[in-house]
């Protein structure tokens, strides 16, 4: 009789194991219990990354940057050869993210990756990560109070921005995301795939206005080929780098498709496919809309003194009840990237917090109906503290977007040195780029290095206290918090990765759910 019962509980086991999906029977190889619902399919996949890659976001806030570092030059062949040396990036993520589609990403990758020392890779890729997820909510939504102020101001006459009231426009913002997140999951998939076509529809007709209406244009020389340099250094070529900040500012957040894994159906090919397509959508339809804005510049130096040049580009070429229509269209983008950043922002923390790593970590990993709750509200008022400088410096926000750039690509460079310190016993995932994923993933780590090093230069001369580059003292803040946590208690209680156990026993835990 006994012998019977224990046949009947090891047939149960296997039907058990039978009737799981190949994506839960591979997280459960990789130590994890499914705790996040699957409702992602591979569009909604590619669309989170895209909604946080979001190149219309991008070119709009940092016009002006570009248009004193280089011009219409560094605009578009800056765009076209970043964009190249991102895809290579995203290629040698996603074909890791193949072989390790997990919710915890980069930290978890760094970890099975690398030879010895797992759990301090780990922990410092996890920190990289947490800290340019953090500040990449913070840019989109601070950016969207930014441009909701300007449109304000040119709708009526009488309102003047102020930095009180972007911060409040920036607090409510957060607000509305983070209850979205909280209570309507399947709302923000379906605004995320909402996200792409907003963007695509919204560059076509930007592109066709100022293609067929405006009176005037420049020519294509000039559109192509004019250069400025008018950040008070002498030399072109540092100029010329400096203006490579325009793109590569923007070409962030696409491991929003790894953090989405656990919640992507086929996520093994879905979400690394969903990776390399965001990243190639949004370099070909953004160069479109970086080559109308160039033929549209007809009067160069009012546009680049303007506080916000795009309004001014806009209202030039098509006056300004057409320039704000388009506001509407610029601002509908950025709040899309900070609702889409909040949500990836959300599922790394509660990854993070699974295996240990975060203060408070049992509080941040629960899940309730199928979302990591606690999660989204800690990234949302991280967001704002980190925002809240912005009272007192001009320069607060700049170093949010390098914080947000440097963070994210330090941790996608150390998970792809790691792979390749180690390829030759990685076991590849059903993605991959074969004979050509090393000379890729080295391509990768050397614009990671490159463009790393970019972020910390200073941008304009005379440097004083508002024209300093903060954003080295502010990745030095994380980097020397994360070491001190580390020696003083991390590296005794975070082990990497946890496993919750083998697959029968998660298979238990997700009974119990």
């Amino acid at each position: 009789m006994a012998q019977t019962r224990d046949t009947d509980a090891t047939s149960l086991k296997r039907r058990d194991r039978s009737s799981l999906t190949e994506d839960d029977l591979r997280l459960h190889e990789l130590g994890y219990p499914r705790q996040l619902a699957r409702r992602v399919n591979a569009f909604g996949n590619l669309a989170m990354s895209a909604t946080i890659i979001n190149f219309i976001t991008g070119i709009m806030y940092s016009t002006a940057l570009v248009m004193a570092s280089g011009g219409p030059r560094i605009m578009v062949w800056g765009w076209v050869l970043v964009g190249l040396m991102v895809l290579f990036v995203g290629a040698s993520m996603a074909e890791i993210n193949s072989a390790l589609p997990t919710s915890g990403a980069l930290y978890y990758w760094s970890a099975k990756l690398a030879k010895r020392h797992n759990a301090a890779w780990s922990w410092y890729t996890g920190w990289l990560n947490f800290a340019g997820q953090i500040a990449g909510t913070a840019s989109a939504d601070f950016g969207a109070a930014t441009f909701i102020q300007a449109l304000a101001a040119a709708q009526w006459s009488s309102y003047r921005p102020t930095t009180k009231g972007t911060l409040a426009i920036y607090a409510a913002t957060l607000a509305v995301h983070g209850l979205l997140n909280t209570f309507t999951v399947r709302l923000v998939a379906f605004l995320n795939k909402v996200a792409v076509w907003w963007l695509l529809v919204g560059t076509m007709v930007i592109v066709g206005w100022l293609a067929v209406f405006p009176s005037h244009h420049t020519s294509a020389s000039f559109a192509f080929t004019h250069f400025v340099n008018g950040t008070g250094f002498h030399s072109g070529i540092y100029a010329g780098l400096i203006g490579l900040l325009f793109s590569a500012g923007t070409f962030t957040g696409f491991d929003a498709s790894a953090h989405m894994s656990e919640e992507t159906v086929h996520a093994s090919v879905s979400a690394p496919k969903g990776m390399v397509r965001s990243i190639a959508f949004s370099w070909i339809v953004g160069l479109i809309l970086i080559i109308a804005m160039t033929f549209s510049m007809t009067d160069y130096d009012t546009q680049a003194s303007a506080s916000v040049p795009p309004l001014v580009i806009f209202t030039g070429a098509l006056g300004l009840t057409t320039a704000k229509l388009f506001m509407l269209v610029v601002i509908g983008s950025m709040l899309f990237c900070g609702l889409a950043n909040l949500t990836s922002n959300s599922r790394q923390i509660f990854a993070f917090s699974r295996d240990g790593a975060m203060p408070g970590s049992k509080w941040w990993r629960k899940v309730r109906n199928g979302t990591p709750v606690n999660a989204v509200w800690f990234a949302a008022v991280g967001a704002f503290v980190l925002a809240v400088p912005s009272l007192w410096s001009t320069t607060a926000f700049p170093a949010i977007v390098s914080i947000n750039v440097i963070g994210l690509f330090g941790s996608y460079g150390i998970a792809i040195w790691l792979w390749l310190r180690r390829r030759g016993d990685f076991e590849r995932g059903p993605w991959n780029l074969g004979r050509f994923s090393v000379p890729v993933a080295r391509v990768a780590i050397t614009w990671v290095v490159f463009s790393s090093i970019l972020f910390l230069l200073p941008e304009v001369s005379p440097i004083t206290a508002k024209t300093f580059n903060y954003a080295p003292v502010a990745l030095g803040v994380v980097l020397v918090v994360a070491a001190l946590w580390w020696v003083v208690t991390a590296r005794r209680s975070f082990q990497g990765p946890i496993s919750y156990g083998t697959p029968e026993e998660l298979a238990q835990i997700e009974a119990e759910l």
